[in-house]
This record gives structure tokens, C-alpha cells and sequence, in this order.
């Protein structure tokens, strides 16, 4: 996600560099640079020269600090432009109503109905609602089928109605149904098309009105690029919706959508994809994404992420066990799964600063725990509660049970143990001294 426009930025700013301060020529040079990188990342002309001028008006105002470097004054200014360029702050989405009611519009192949699922998922595990999600993609059946099944994945009821081809129908009906059954969010799912036509137009129009929902939001394919803007803008036109979607941002996008959507239609992007789990769903933070833009990374949504999967009862627990020396491979399954609940391992990495410049061609397989997890499930019970019992034959018979080598049960035995010495001098609060003996 933006590694090109990272690198390209990066590259601009390379050229105030040992300058002693700002001047109109250095600023013209960068600018010059920058725009391109925007129009590279499939950024709206207008927009991109719009930008790069408001940069330079504030750059040369700044002529002043000549305390700061050039460089850094450049970076601060197309950071903070940046943010204001994505909307400048975090717009949460509207929730009021009883039920509240969240109308889905987009092209079809956008992600609305993956979008859907994951809306509800995070409403219901991170704001306490109880949502039921509609299928009105009376169309295909088969976006009534996944709908269906990412509904039971995350235990949420889909309201649908066999053979009835009303969409406007079913979704009124859909609003009785949750206020009979005490469901306070209600999610529809519409029917997209490959492009925009009267006939989807009229009808996603028409849900509109029949159900007035307290927020309609317009889900784009961020892959898209210029075209997702173009569409938005068709579709705010006629539904006048109250935020937009990205999806896909994980992808190989060049992140375009992002920077040129909220301009264009004036509307807030309030929800980005970063994956295909459920879980992989973030509110849009302007400031947060033009820190990632400019490779400053994102710790406040690592440290988020990871507060989500924390469980402050087994925290006490498992520290407990570490203090008495009984870590087990059971709790280190745990943690890893604790891990990879929180996302794609690469996308991770990527949110400690300067990290993700480092793993630009870096390859990290999202199965990277494959190999220790398949080692953990070929132990027996008593194995796993005591390491201690894995002898030579043990260790045989893993490598056999989970097709790994013997190599790599022993490597896996020797950083548990590792593992579990150090946790239990932090867990006492010590420390390490000098460099760690190579003996054994």
C-alpha cells in the first residue's frame, strides 16, 4: 500500500538536502517532484496541482525558521497537507436511530457484501450491537449465499427472502423484522452492476427513500484508481451518500482513491479494507495514513490491533505461569494466535517506522507460523504441558507427524527454551548484563 508513492516522496524531498535554507528554486524543483509522484499514484491532476501549490505558498512563508532544515520543514508541510487533503480528521459513522439503519451502494465486485459482513463483525464484537444484515442483491444469488455464510461465520442473522424480487420490499421488511427481534443495527446489502446504469440507480434510490437509513455509505475497489473517484462522484450525485469505503487497500493499489476521493465528492472516508479476514476492517485515520504515506509508520494502530486480542484475565495468568516456570507450548499456540488475529504479518511489520521501507522486497508469507504451529499440533498433550519430556525418539516422531526435519523441531525446542528464560527474568525484572555467555 503506497510504496511507490513512499518512495517517490521520499526521493523528492532528497533534493533540499544539505540546503541551507528554503527557496523558491529548491521549493520548485521538490514540488516539481512531488506532483509527480501524485499523478504516479494515479492522484486527480487538479487536485495533485492544487496541492503542490498550497505546499509551496506555506513553504516559502516558512523562509523564516531557519532553524530547521529545509528537508524537515518540506516533510512537515506535505504531511500535514496530506492529512488535510484525506479529510483531516476521523469521521465515525452514524449509529442513531432504532434501529439505526446503514444502506451499502457500489459497483458490483467493490467488496459491499465482504464490506457488509465485516461492518457487522466490528460492530458487534467492539461496539456491543446487535446487528442483522439484508440481502437485497436480489440478482445474484450468490451474493445472497456469501452473505449468508459470513453471517454465520461471526454468528450474525441475514435477513433475506426466497423468491421475492422487490429489493425496496425486502428491505422494509427487513427493518420490521429488527425492530421485532430488538436488533439495533440494520445492514443492507444492494445490488451492483459493472458499470453505472439507470436501472441500479433507481432502485438503490428507491431503497433510500422507503427506509431513510441514518447512513449510506458508497464501498469502492481502491485498485481502481481514478475510476473509483469518477464513480463516486456519479453516485453521491444521485444518492448524496454520508461516507465512503476503501476497499482492497492492501492490495497492489497505488492509492490514488485515497488521496483524490474526499475532494472530489466532499465526504469523508470512514472505513478501509486491509485484507480478506473479517477482522480486517480499520476506521480511516487521515493523520495515521499520511504517516504511513511518508514511512513514518503507524504505532497507534499497531498498539490498537494488538489491544484488541489483549485479554487482561489470561494476561494475569500466563504471567503467573511464567513466574512459576510453567510456559508451555499450549500458551505459546496461544500467543501466536493472538498474532495473527491482528492481521497480515507484512502489513504489520510495515506499521513500525522504518520497517517497512526495509521489507519493500521482502516476501513474508502470511503462513509464517505454519511450520511452528504444525510442530505444536504433532506433540501429545503431555508434550506440549512438559517440553522438558521431548527426548530424541519424541523429537523423531514430531518431525514425522507435522513433515518438518528433526532440524527444525530441535531449533523450535531451543528458542522456546530461549524464550521462556527470558520471559521469566523480565517477568522478575531483571535484566540482561553484558553479552550473553556462548557457552552451554
Amino acid at each position: 500500500m503506497f510504496e511507490n508513492l513512499s518512495e517517490r516522496l521520499e526521493k523528492s524531498f532528497k533534493i533540499l538536502k544539505g540546503q541551507g535554507k528554503i527557496t523558491e528554486i529548491n521549493v520548485a524543483e521538490t514540488l516539481k517532484e512531488v506532483r509527480r509522484s501524485l499523478l504516479d499514484a494515479d492522484v486527480n491532476y487538479k487536485i495533485a496541482k492544487e496541492f503542490t501549490n498550497t505546499v509551496k505558498d506555506k513553504a516559502l512563508g516558512m523562509n523564516v525558521l531557519t532553524a530547521v532544515k529545509p528537508g524537515q520543514m518540506m516533510v512537515k508541510i506535505v504531511h500535514d497537507e496530506l492529512i488535510q487533503l484525506m479529510g483531516g480528521q476521523s469521521v465515525d459513522i452514524n449509529l442513531k436511530g432504532s434501529p439505526a439503519v446503514i444502506l451499502m451502494s457500489g459497483l458490483q465486485g467493490s467488496g459491499k457484501t465482504t464490506f457488509s459482513g465485516k461492518l457487522a463483525n466490528l460492530l458487534k464484537t467492539k461496539r456491543g450491537k446487535h446487528p442483522l444484515l439484508v440481502a437485497c442483491d436480489i440478482y445474484r444469488p450468490a451474493a445472497i449465499e456469501q452473505l449468508k455464510v459470513l453471517g454465520a461465520q461471526i454468528d450474525v442473522p441475514v435477513y433475506s427472502e426466497d423468491g421475492n424480487k422487490n429489493a425496496v420490499e425486502i428491505a422494509r421488511n427487513a427493518v420490521k423484522e429488527a425492530k421485532a427481534t430488538g436488533k439495533d443495527v440494520v445492514i443492507v446489502d444492494t445490488a451492483g452492476r459493472l458499470a453505472i446504469d439507470e436501472q441500479m440507480m433507481n432502485e438503490i434510490a428507491a431503497i433510500k427513500n422507503a427506509i431513510s437509513p441514518s447512513e449510506t455509505l458508497f464501498v469502492v475497489d481502491s485498485m481502481t484508481g481514478q475510476d473509483a473517484v469518477n464513480t463516486a462522484k456519479e453516485f453521491n450525485d444521485r444518492l448524496d451518500f454520508d461516507g465512503v469505503v476503501l476497499t482492497k487497500l492492501d492490495g497492489d493499489t497505488r492509492g490514488g482513491a485515497a488521496l483524490s476521493i474526499r475532494t472530489v465528492v466532499n465526504k469523508p472516508i470512514k472505513f478501509v479494507g486491509t485484507g480478506e479476514k473479517l477482522e480486517a476492517l480499520d476506521v480511516f485515520h487521515p493523520d495515521r495514513m499520511a504517516d504511513r504515506i511518508l514511512g513514518m509508520g503507524d504505532i497507534v494502530s499497531l498498539v490498537e490491533r494488538a489491544q484488541e486480542q489483549f485479554d487482561a484475565e489470561e494476561a494475569k495468568k500466563l504471567q503467573k505461569k511464567i513466574a512459576k516456570n510453567q510456559f508451555n507450548f499450549n500458551d505459546f499456540l496461544s500467543q501466536i494466535q493472538q498474532i495473527k488475529k491482528m492481521g497480515n504479518i507484512k502489513e504489520l511489520a510495515s506499521m513500525i517506522p522504518g520497517v517497512g521501507k526495509a521489507l519493500k522486497n521482502v516476501d513474508i508469507d502470511d503462513d509464517a507460523f505454519k511450520g511452528v504451529e504444525a510442530i505444536i499440533y504433532s506433540m501429545t498433550p503431555a508434550e506440549r504441558e512438559n517440553p522438558e519430556i521431548i527426548n530424541g525418539s519424541r523429537r523423531k516422531r514430531i518431525a514425522l507427524g507435522s513433515g518438518m526435519t528433526i532440524q527444525d523441531v530441535n531449533r523450535l525446542l531451543k528458542q522456546f527454551d530461549e524464550s521462556k528464560k527470558m520471559m521469566r527474568m523480565l517477568s522478575k525484572g531483571g535484566k540482561m548484563m553484558g553479552r550473553p555467555s556462548l557457552r552451554r
